[in-house]
């Protein structure tokens, strides 16, 4: 899935995209670490792959609202 990238904390390693329909769905360091990434800057396109918290009530409280959460958010490339 792509998205473009909305905010990022340089400190935290966490931050938010904005999914192609304008959602926006944030991300956590663990999702930040597994796409190898060093630096994120808002604006740029990024490959996001999401996971969908099934039965659990903490799955939106930690993604969206929907329970989506981002697993590997890396740079999209052609």
């Amino acid at each position: 899935m792509q998205a473009t990238a909305y905010t990022y904390d340089d400190a935290t390693r966490s931050g938010s995209v904005l999914l192609d329909d304008g959602t926006p769905l944030p991300f956590d360091a663990a999702a930040f670490d597994a796409g190898g990434l060093r630096l994120l800057r808002p604006g740029q396109r990024v490959r996001i792959e999401v996971e969908t918290a099934a039965g659990t009530d903490d799955g939106a409280a930690e993604g969206g609202a929907d329970g989506r959460r981002i697993v590997l958010i890396t740079l999209q490339t052609l």
